[in-house]
């Protein structure tokens, strides 16, 4: 509910509101007044006559070690399970997993797409039995013993696709360097020249399509059709040799080549190729930036995966067309660039790697990335149609948290996702995902933008709009259509409350600033460093309350503010929306203080329990939604004991 500004109070509280900003302490971010944003503090006694009142009492923050023993908590996500039948009262748990499986795994002829030629497969016929390899029996296939060389030590070694490929980080004292070293099964000359044979013959004997086959079967077919080859030459291999062999095939064939074991590593998040002859870089979650043990020898090898990676994301790459953005057949997305041309050191790739499940409201509290209250806040304002922008630098976490939030939108919502690649996965049945494309034509044609999406959109009648990150002229429709009631979250780069007005206002964004007060939520993300580790934390959230009717300035309010030097995130003691929410639904503020409890117990537990798979999340979240009293008296057993007492 937006504030009507007081009448009769005349130019005098104008001058008053002035003498009272002159007069009052600076705000922390100078550019505030220059983009036109205030807070609400600063406006004194006048916000009574410009805005409602807000929520002051105190609310209680849950405080839970993080070290609980009375009771042993599971380690898994089977308690989930649980609560199946509270769950199957909203709807079909059959119907939910499915949606939720449609989300998670790419879709069939996408994810087939991976598989590049293969489609067909003519088999001789096998002349032999051959012994499949059992790691117990037949030994491992890597060595993984290590001497380090002076000033060299290993920090951690760890499988990311066992038995094939391994990871190594080592940490040169000289150089104050960490390397990240691949470890895969070593072929010896004869080998190499065994596997040169069969890769050519591969090619021969297999077509060119998997949109016929799941990975499974065409691993299982490129398999038989090697052994066939093998069999051919009347070679004899130990189980290891042939495994060997069969791990480089499907790595060249089914998997991305040299870099294959870093696309399975799951703290990677960044792998760039930079040229002919240059080492490829990795992130890593827990080292940052590393150099690896890898790179791309020749011209030939590099241009020839680039151009394999454009044509598995179905697009095309070429002198004439250099340079190229795209989706992986895992979601990853990718940058690429072809030839010497336009990177002098000749083609180039970097992937931004997808993660598999998405991070849930429980990832987020056991980061400390939100507290436990934040989050039983945004969980309430969710699901009361409240609008947020999630604003933030470069890797700051705001998709991921767009991604953990949308799990609190009620199970039945009509959901639509307008993104630029895929990155959002909901559990939710009523949702439709789209995403945009590049033209077929030089001249344009064909292509479909955000801006399309969204008009699109719009005649779907979605009672939630999530758009991957607002940047040209569909943040007007998008405004609008949150001023007509469509509940709306998406994301933006821009590192303060003052700088997200500032690129909305101004072009190529351009909202007049009376339609930004359609808005109730802004989450500012940031990305920093605490006892030397990386963390991303929210920073700031911050409620849009209305335009001052006299000076034209966005009125906002601070409800959570992150503080470095004890790594904390604090309430402010004062809310707007929690004072609306108590409106609309009838509440007191015991009732309400109560609510906020309830919900913080719910994902402690959740954290507790280890319930950390999206769709585990979720299901809690639904049966929460259903059943409240019956979620929390198993919570509150939990973590109280058997009188669930708090």
């Amino acid at each position: 509910m937006k504030g009507d500004p007081g009448t009769g109070a005349g130019d005098g509280i104008l001058n008053r509101a002035r003498n009272i900003k002159r007069s009052s302490p600076a705000p922390e971010n100078v550019d505030d007044e220059e983009a036109g944003v205030i807070s609400v503090d600063e406006l004194g006694h006048l916000a009574d006559l410009i805005l409602p009142k807000s929520a002051t009492f105190d609310i209680d923050e849950l405080q839970i070690s993080r070290n609980i023993h009375h009771f042993e908590f599971a380690e898994d996500a089977r308690v989930a399970s649980e609560f199946d039948d509270i769950f199957s009262r909203t709807f079909s748990a059959t119907a939910i997993s499915e949606a939720a499986e449609g989300a998670v795994a790419v879709p069939d002829d996408t994810e087939q797409s991976r598989f590049g030629r293969l489609r067909k497969v003519r088999l001789p016929k096998i002349r032999q039995i051959v012994e499949e390899y059992d790691p117990a029996v037949h030994g491992p296939l890597v060595d993984l013993s290590f001497r380090p060389p002076v000033g060299v030590e290993e920090i951690e070694a760890y499988a990311v696709n066992e038995p094939y490929a391994y990871i190594r980080v080592i940490y040169d004292s000289a150089s104050h360097e960490y390397t990240y070293t691949v470890i895969e099964p070593v072929l010896n000359p004869a080998e190499m020249e065994l596997l040169g044979e069969i890769k050519e013959r591969l090619f021969e004997t297999l077509d060119i399509s998997a949109r016929d086959m799941t990975r499974k079967t065409a691993r299982k077919a490129l398999r038989d059709a090697s052994d066939s080859i093998i069999g051919d030459y009347g070679i004899k291999l130990s189980p290891a040799e042939r495994e060997k062999i069969l791990y480089n095939v499907e790595r060249e064939f089914l998997g991305d080549g040299l870099i294959d074991a870093i696309m399975h590593d799951k703290y990677i998040e960044d792998i760039s190729c930079d040229g002919v002859n240059s080492t490829i870089f990795v992130y890593h979650t827990t080292y940052e930036s590393m150099k690896t043990s890898l790179s791309y020898r020749s011209s030939a090898s590099l241009d020839s995966f680039v151009t394999k990676l454009a044509q598995r994301a179905g697009k095309y790459i070429s002198i004439a067309e250099p340079m190229l953005d795209a989706t992986m057949g895992d979601g990853s997305r990718i940058q690429m660039t072809l030839g010497s041309e336009v990177t002098a050191h000749g083609s180039t790739f970097t992937i931004r790697k997808f993660r598999e499940e998405p991070i849930t409201p429980t990832d987020l509290i056991e980061w400390h990335t939100f507290s436990p209250l934040g989050i039983a806040f945004l969980w309430l304002a969710v699901e009361s149609g409240k609008s947020c922008i999630f604003a933030g630098g470069t890797a700051s976490g705001k998709t991921t948290t767009l991604n953990a939030i949308s799990l609190f939108i009620p199970p039945m919502a009509k959901i639509v996702t307008l993104e630029d690649t895929r990155e959002l996965k909901l559990p939710h049945p009523n949702w439709i995902p789209s995403i945009t494309r590049d033209s077929f034509a030089s001249d344009g044609r064909g292509e479909i933008d955000m801006y399309e999406l969204l008009r699109a959109a719009l005649r779907q009648r979605p009672e939630y709009i999530l758009v991957g990150e607002v940047r040209g002229k569909e943040a007007l429709t998008l405004f609008q259509a949150m001023s007509t009631g469509h509940v709306t979250y998406a994301t933006m780069h821009a590192d303060s409350v003052a700088s997200a007005v500032h690129r909305l206002e101004n072009p190529p964004i351009s909202v007049p600033r009376n339609m930004l007060s359609a808005l109730n939520l802004i989450s500012i993300q940031v990305q920093g460093r605490v006892g030397g580790q990386r963390i991303r934390r929210n920073k700031q959230l911050i409620e849009v309350l209305d335009i001052d009717p006299r000076t034209n300035e966005l009125i906002t309010n601070e409800v959570f503010r992150w503080h470095p030097s004890t790594d904390e995130i604090r309430y402010s003691g004062k809310s707007y929306i929690l004072e609306q929410i108590m409106e609309d639904r009838g509440w007191g503020e015991e009732r309400m203080r109560e609510e906020l409890k309830r919900r913080q117990e719910v994902l402690e537990w959740m954290r507790l329990q280890k319930i950390r798979h999206y769709t585990d999340v979720s299901k809690i979240l639904i049966s929460y939604f259903r059943d409240p009293e019956a979620i929390i008296q198993r919570v509150r057993t939990d973590l109280y004991g058997e009188g669930g007492g708090a």
